[in-house]
């Protein structure tokens, strides 16, 4: 977040005395006191201060506390501005928030059981086959049962000899079942909905499994193979890509790949340089096409069916083919998994999301109530029960009113009373269903109480967890900022084309063309080619169709010969031209290790760049202008206080002295 911040605003330094033991803010915006731990907080999400390598120098010190002043005076602009209040903001933010606190939620109710689990089922990797079969909408009970009898007939069909794969495509209502006919590839614990990941490694291979309920249907479920987990590779790959259903450029590109695999064959031939020179994958093609490490299920199954069978570092795959297009894999590293205490956080993290952690539910719920005092009125909730039971939704709802039920208390958490009259407010906010029938009473009463319990659980972790509080306030803050920015700067610079127009031209002197020339350049990728290349362009002059002739001469043939580059380039910046002999048309060129065929054509003098040349520019330029505008207000605005004291003790902490 201290990223985003911008130039720093004129401060007054004032000296603050201690009033008894209430903390002592860090500065004031406004009329809004900031503390030093949301300071130090922002801080340390780049590094921990813990060693002096790890500290700032003094200059660091002062340029980040100018951001953060920066900040948080945007962001006390978006409240006054009453962008934490829009309906936009409660629900991104309610969203973050959803994400923020899982991390925090009950973490001793993790079993070790459970954790050593997962970790042990790490150590395999299975192979199995499934067949899906989904509820129709708004199913109703003969519906799930009409759906668990037709996968028992589709398990006993598979054991009597009928082929599963088969029955998968025809049956399946799995998506993928069509092209894959089932099949799921290798997978390991934490990689699957927990109901399938129990049942698969409970299999033996060749057994197919009794019908497996999730939140997706049922499941039957064969296992193919178990073995041992082979870890995690790194790999780099060059990519030719193909195009969706254009047998013609798919056939070029076949040939292209198989080009450049024999050229890897050759002893001369870098796995860095062919890279390089013809990877279609923009991301890596720079970087020798290095991938990040990963393990069985995490890639496409093309992809890693091929990268899992190269057994040494450096070795080279033939060509293999994925949506994405050919590829040749080359293996770097391998590694085994690693061990249980390395992994630990992220199992937890995983589990924490998975659907297992309904399991331990019942554990989660009993440490919330013993934790938040809960206590429970039992001849109220009785009577309430009885209502619902007895009548629909509405109806119940009318008589709790008619009886004056209302304030009635259903359980006490934390000390607050919860109401029949908040339950009602619940049923009716959720939009439920509410015939017992339909919906029942006591489930909706459960998740009416699971809910008391979280916000409980939240409003407890906002009060006494630092951590959880100060990320809270980082999200909420930077969604505000966000908002401000983004309609007071970005949007505005892009929306704003008078705005762009006359910042253009009151700036006109900071969008020039240095002297240009028209000029092909021909980077040699074979060098083999070259006299042919060179005999080629020996009586040429730059014109508008030499790219054309180029291409069809040699390239139609051999894709891999060379790239060409054409256009109009500034002969003091351009790495080629400010070699060249700008009086010869056509002359060769040695850089970066390859031969280079360069042709000139005429001159194009310094001068301004239009609007449309440079429009990315002035745009980027418009709002840099727009932001420091926007700053140099909200410092008359808002009266800036910082504490030298609070100053001085941060500075200490984080400054390498």
């Amino acid at each position: 977040m201290v990223l985003v911040f911008s130039c720093s605003p004129k401060t007054i330094i004032v000296q603050e005395d201690p009033i008894d033991n209430l903390p002592i803010p860090l500065l004031i915006v406004g009329n809004e006191e900031v503390f030093a731990e949301e300071f130090l907080h922002m801080l340390s999400k780049s590094r921990e201060f813990e060693s002096k390598a790890e500290k700032l120098s003094p200059e660091e010190f002062e340029r980040n506390l100018n951001l953060f002043v920066n900040y948080k005076l945007k962001v006390k602009e978006a409240e006054n501005l009453g962008l934490d209040k829009v309906e936009e903001f409660d629900k991104e933010f309610g969203i973050f928030k959803e994400d923020l606190i899982k991390p925090f939620l009950i973490k001793n109710s993790l079993q070790e059981g459970e954790l050593r689990k997962a970790y042990n089922r790490m150590q395999e990797v299975v192979k199995a086959s499934h067949i899906l079969l989904q509820f129709p909408n708004n199913s109703s009970e003969q519906d799930s049962i009409a759906v668990y009898r037709m996968a028992e007939k589709l398990k006993k069909d598979s054991e009597n000899g009928s082929d599963f794969n088969e029955l998968a495509s025809e049956y399946s209502d799995d998506p993928s079942a069509k092209e894959n006919k089932g099949s799921l590839g290798y997978f390991t614990a934490l990689q699957m909905v927990y109901q399938f990941e129990d049942a698969a490694y409970s299999l033996n291979p060749g057994q197919i499994s009794d019908p497996v309920l999730s939140d997706f249907g049922y499941h039957i479920i064969r296992l193919e193979d178990k073995k041992p987990n082979p870890g995690e590779i790194r790999v780099s790959h060059i990519l030719v890509r193909t195009v969706a259903g254009d047998p013609v450029a798919e056939e070029r590109s076949l040939r292209k790949i198989g080009d450049i695999y024999t050229e890897l064959q050759k002893p001369e031939s870098t796995w860095e340089e062919v890279c390089s020179m013809y990877s279609e994958d923009l991301s890596t093609k720079n970087s020798g096409g290095d991938l990040p490490w990963f393990s069985i299920g995490a890639v496409i199954p093309e992809f890693e069916r091929v990268a899992f069978t190269l057994q040494d570092e450096g070795e080279i795959s033939p060509p293999v083919k994925t949506p994405y297009g050919f590829h040749i894999i080359r293996l770097n590293e391998k590694r085994p998994i690693a061990s249980y205490e390395e992994m630990l956080p992220a199992i937890k993290s995983k589990i924490l999301r998975d659907s297992r952690s309904t399991l331990i539910q019942t554990q989660v719920i009993a440490i919330q109530k013993s934790r938040f005092s809960f206590q429970e009125f039992g001849e109220n909730l009785k009577s309430l029960e009885g209502f619902f039971n007895k009548n629909s939704g509405p109806e119940a709802i009318k008589m709790v009113q008619e009886q004056n039920l209302q304030d009635s208390v259903l359980f006490f958490v934390s000390g607050e009373s919860i109401t029949v009259h908040d339950f009602v407010d619940f049923l009716q906010s959720e939009k439920q269903n509410l015939r017992p029938a339909e919906s029942g009473f006591d489930k909706l009463y459960e998740r009416y109480v699971a809910e008391s319990l979280n916000e409980a659980e939240e409003a407890y972790l906002l009060a006494n967890n630092e951590d959880y509080r100060l990320l809270v306030q980082e999200y909420r803050d930077g969604i505000l900022l966000f908002s401000l920015m983004n309609e007071h700067v970005w949007q505005k610079a892009i929306e704003d084309s008078l705005g762009q127009i006359r910042y253009y031209k009151e700036n006109n002197s900071r969008y020039q063309w240095k002297e240009r020339a028209n000029a092909l350049i021909i980077k040699m990728g074979q060098e083999e080619v070259v006299p042919a290349v060179k005999r080629f362009l020996a009586d040429k002059k730059y014109q508008f169709n030499l790219e054309d002739r180029l291409e069809n001469t040699f390239l139609a043939d051999n894709p891999l010969a060379f790239t060409i580059e054409d256009g109009v380039f500034e002969l003091e910046s351009h790495p080629i031209l400010k070699k060249a002999n700008l009086t010869k048309a056509v002359q060769e060129i040695n850089y970066d290790g390859r031969m280079h065929f360069l042709v000139l054509g005429n001159k194009v003098p310094a001068g301004p760049k239009k609007f449309e040349e440079t429009r990315g520019k002035v745009i980027q330029d418009y709002q840099e202008y727009l932001e420091n505008s926007l700053l140099d207000s909200l410092k008359e605005k808002y009266l800036i206080k910082i504490d030298e004291d609070q100053k001085q003790k941060v500075y200490d902490m984080v400054v390498n002295q």
